[in-house]
């Protein structure tokens, strides 16, 4: 009889929790497809210069540790799930039946239907993961086949993952029905939440963004000292004092409020609080911006640092924050006030209708509809941040492993000149390298050993961190790596130097250097800047530069015997790509005689870079980076929507009544359908366009801090390409699940 019942229950439950069944199955779908390439059964076509076993167990501790969030999801829709049926429990129990059963077929009920999800969602899986297959082999540039397969150890550890999370949900709903009064499961569906007047969560907010200004303060003096250096230009200044003066105004206003509170009442403290919030936010966000065009550098605890930049952040993020929860808190407020004023408007039609319905749910659900808004703000960002980090890092590494095998020395921890001199190190320029690869097989087709030289001996003890002196490399040794590379070579005359460019070097700051070096005083003379080519931007790997210099200057090899050599390198090119294998041995032998630090932080320092390695590492972190930042966005997306489709639709019983009695009252089905959709609309609406615009800003702000990096690596036009493909998803995703919440509302909702 109890398995008639639960299996009844079950498909009863099917229907009513319709968007909760999917959004359960597509999870599963989800935590399967991005697991699988983890997998060990896995094993895709990708030759031996590539090894995935770096994307094991750290991929499987990102993925688990995102479907945490998926637990929140769960117990989130199984409170309302209870709530929803405690009517229908107090009638079984006054029946006859045991409330310990009542809450154990519950218990079963939700686990066999959760089951059902899990299971289908791992079936679908295996199609999704094919996505994830196609992405990764893009990501390494291979061709993609199809292939079907199940993989045990995934089915094990999703099945796993979930069962465990629908198990310990049920037991706390036992627990939860057990201790409930039937008296209180009969008004159970009657219950609000907290009202707006009551609720605590914004005086909490509030309380909190008061001690955030008095840190915002305090950052903000202790850089005072600055603000009177003339060298600074105006828009420092202004950067300076507005982050002194908007928190102390916000602060005055909290003090002033609390002398006349009751007068002037908790939502006017919220409201002019915001309107200095934004003020706040303004000046934090420029801080960055500034400090990276004027090159500000103040120490530790000052607003050019990388410190402050990070600590104005996260000022950046609470003023945010604050402004979301004042914007959700106070929309309940405006409504009543603005349909106080309007009663033409407001008596018009079904609109008193449609106001008490939008009203009694913002008042109640207000700190519920916050969270949801700053959760799809997140999401939405790593959306939008996705394609700026992988298409940076891809571009990055395009111009970072242009050479099969790279060698380097730093002297930056060498502070006298003899010790420079290493040698049989010296002398044989890393001659274990090519030894190494011919005992391989592995046959070479280019290889160019050179020096880096200073272009006055006295540079070489000056070691301030963003002055350090420009390298210098030997004109001959210059046109072999771009013969190397496939770049035509390159002439100067006899006094002349030209100069070679990262590419992440902005086109003012070139300009201005080459403005700036016309000549160059060098321990063998003057040499003047060709004014044919004056500079070169092609790229040629970026361990030819300097420490912290983007720029190496291109001198005729007469010169370079004169100057002090400081640096060896080695670039080789191969005929066939270095296995995984092979490469990582080599760079092992490598370090055992050129060590990347050496003892006592006294020597020089030695850097082996390969081609294999390095796209191996790099694409598997991309890869990873990418897949965890679309799985985080996608989960928490889907919670949220989840969310706002359930309150929906688990209410649309309660508005059977109310819709009932506007027929009985000749109100028109069209008409009851516009009022649906307006509901759901300002439902969905209010949270999602506070979220974009908040993601917006974050992605702005974040977008102007690397813009460099972004036009270096990538590109404004590839950028906004992928930014595009991203908004198109969001606009499906979002219009799926509010065209299925509209139809499940009005056929919850009924007619009459």
């Amino acid at each position: 009889m109890y398995l008639k019942l639960i299996i009844r229950n079950v498909r009863r439950s099917a229907r009513d929790y319709l968007i909760y069944m999917v959004t359960m199955t597509v999870c599963a779908m989800l935590l399967y497809s991005f697991l699988s390439v983890t997998s060990r059964y896995y094993r895709p076509d990708m030759g031996a210069q590539y090894n995935l076993a770096v994307l094991g167990d750290g991929m499987k501790l990102a993925v688990g540790s995102i479907s945490l969030l998926l637990l929140f999801l769960v117990r989130f829709v199984n409170n309302y799930m209870l709530r929803h049926r405690q009517k229908e429990f107090a009638i079984q129990t006054v029946l006859g039946m045991e409330q310990n059963t009542v809450a154990w077929l519950f218990f079963a009920e939700t686990f066999v239907l959760g089951a059902v999800c899990v299971f289908a969602g791992i079936l679908l899986g295996m199609f999704c993961s094919q996505f994830i297959t196609a992405m990764l082999l893009a990501e390494y540039g291979l061709e993609y086949r199809l292939s079907f397969m199940l993989f045990p150890d995934t089915m094990l550890l999703t099945a796993a993952f979930f069962g465990i999370s629908l198990a310990v949900t049920g037991l706390f709903n036992v627990r939860t029905i057990r201790r409930i009064r039937i008296i209180h499961m009969l008004h159970g569906g009657r219950r609000n939440d907290t009202a707006l007047g009551r609720s605590r969560y914004m005086p909490f907010v509030t309380v909190l963004y008061g001690i955030m200004l008095v840190l915002m303060l305090a950052s903000g003096l202790s850089a005072k000292h600055y603000y009177f250096d003339s060298r600074f230009p105006l828009p420092v200044h202004i950067m300076f004092q507005g982050n002194i003066l908007a928190p102390l105004l916000s602060l005055a206003w909290l003090f002033a409020w609390l002398i006349r509170r009751k007068r002037w009442g908790f939502q006017r403290l919220v409201f002019v609080e915001m309107l200095f919030t934004l003020v706040n936010a303004c000046f934090f966000a420029s801080v960055p911006p500034i400090c990276m065009r004027y090159q500000l550098s103040f120490g530790s605890s000052a607003l050019g640092s990388d410190t402050g930049a990070n600590q104005y952040l996260l000022f950046l993020l609470a003023a945010l924050i604050y402004l979301v929860c004042g914007i959700i808190y106070l929309s309940g407020a405006f409504l009543c006030r603005w349909k106080d004023k309007n009663p033409a408007h407001t008596y018009s039609g079904q609109n008193l209708f449609f106001f008490g319905q939008i009203i009694s749910r913002l008042t109640t659900t207000a700190h519920t509809m916050t969270l949801i808004c700053l959760t799809l703000s997140a999401s939405i960002f790593l959306f939008l941040a996705v394609p700026a980090l992988t298409g940076w890092a891809s571009g990055f590494l395009d111009q970072r492993s242009l050479y099969d095998v790279q060698i380097s020395s730093a002297y930056s921890s060498v502070y006298e000149e003899s010790d420079l001199l290493t040698g049989d190190l010296y002398i044989d320029s890393y001659g274990l390298v090519p030894d190494f690869l011919e005992q391989r097989g592995i046959a070479v087709s280019h290889d160019c050993a050179f020096s880096l030289y200073l272009p006055c001996r006295d540079e070489f003890y000056n070691r301030v961190k963003l002055d350090f002196p420009v390298a210098v490399i030997r004109l001959s040794d210059y046109n072999a790596i771009r013969e190397m590379l496939g770049y035509e070579k390159i002439h100067l005359g006899e006094n002349e130097f030209t100069t070679q460019w990262q590419s992440i070097a902005t086109a003012k700051e070139r300009d201005e250097f080459v403005k700036n070096h016309r000549s160059v005083s060098t321990d063998a003379g003057t040499l003047n800047l060709s004014q044919e080519n004056p500079y070169y931007e092609d790229a040629v790997g970026e361990t030819l530069y300097n420490r912290y210099t983007d720029v190496i200057y291109v001198f005729p090899d007469r010169i370079c015997e004169s100057l002090l050599s400081v640096m060896q390198c080695r670039y080789i090119r191969t005929i066939r790509p270095i296995s995984y294998a092979d490469a990582l041995q080599l760079e092992n032998d490598f370090r055992k005689l050129y060590p990347e630090s050496p003892e006592d932080n006294i020597g020089m320092c030695y850097y082996i870079r390969t081609r294999t390695l390095q796209v191996n590492d790099t694409r598997a972190s991309i890869f990873m980076t990418n897949a965890m930042m679309t799985y985080g966005g996608i989960v928490l997306m889907v919670i949220c929507l989840t969310i706002l489709s359930l309150q929906q639709l688990l209410d649309a019983s309660q508005y059977r009544y109310r819709f009932g009695v506007l027929r009985k009252m000749g109100v028109e089905e069209n008409d009851i359908d516009k009022l649906i959709l307006k509901q759901l609309c300002v439902w969905f609406g209010l949270p999602v366009t506070v979220a974009i615009a908040v993601a917006a800003i974050l992605a702005v702000y974040f977008f102007t801090t690397i813009q460099r990096q972004l036009a270096a690596y990538m590109g404004t036009e590839a950028l906004l390409l992928r930014l595009l493909a991203t908004f198109g998803v969001l606009t499906v995703l979002l219009a799926c699940y509010f065209a299925s919440t509209r139809a499940l509302f009005k056929s919850a909702a009924g007619r009459g």
